[in-house]
């Protein structure tokens, strides 16, 4: 198990690719621009798993043996001390222990932007038709706005990790957006952020309906 600078080095690649303000895990968010310190930090949690554990199977692609998202369920999630100023939140799960096609870009398995300012947190199973009082979802590895589980494969555990980030604005992208617009549109927006790390992988072989095993 990787210690607390795998979730830091995490955070800081997907910032550095959006060029926004880094972020610590669960830890003193930064500071307002203009150097004034924030109050007690934006933290994620959730009552399904502790950080720095185990994923568990029913929120993976595992339990229903398809790589359908319609069929996932995305796990719920919770947080508290949101900066001053926040106007909506961005969620991002991703894997950054795997690239599909040998690409550069890790694999995005959720990711969810305007979520409300008022929101604490994402109730278990949020659909790809989730209202926008819920959310808007951008596109996945599967190129869906929806939640698709983590499949790595048995073997080492992968690093899933999630990523919730406090802005002070909302994002003009529509559903389906791509992880990178999204990531623009968040530049200089930033206030605050937080990281949570799960590890994972199935226990057996076998794709879904008998095909190659997925490998995310």
């Amino acid at each position: 198990m990787r210690t607390k600078a795998v979730r830091w080095i995490g955070a800081v690649a997907f910032l550095a690719a959006a060029s926004a303000v880094p972020v610590l895990a669960q830890g003193p968010p930064p500071g307002r621009r203009g150097g004034m310190m924030m109050g007690p930090p934006l933290q994620l949690s959730s009552p399904a798993f502790q950080d720095l554990g185990t994923y568990p199977e029913k929120y993976s692609c595992a339990p229903n043996g398809t790589m359908d998202p319609a069929h996932m369920t995305s796990p719920p999630l919770s947080w508290v001390n949101p900066p001053a100023g926040t106007k909506s939140f961005v969620l991002l799960l991703h894997d950054p222990d795997a690239h599909a096609g040998k690409a550069l870009d890790d694999i995005t398995h959720w990711i969810i932007f305007n979520i409300p300012a008022d929101s604490t947190g994402l109730p278990e199973g949020v659909k790809a038709d989730a209202p926008a009082s819920v959310g808007v979802q951008g596109s996945n590895i599967a190129r869906q706005p929806a939640f698709f589980g983590p499949c790595a494969p048995p073997g080492p555990a992968h690093h899933y990790t999630f990523e919730l980030y406090a802005l002070d604005t909302m994002l003009d992208l529509q559903k389906g957006a791509s992880r990178d617009d999204i990531m623009k549109a968040m530049d200089g927006h930033v206030l605050g952020g937080t990281v949570m790390v799960e590890m994972f992988h199935r226990t057996s072989m076998g794709g879904p309906m008998g095909g190659p095993p997925p490998q995310h």
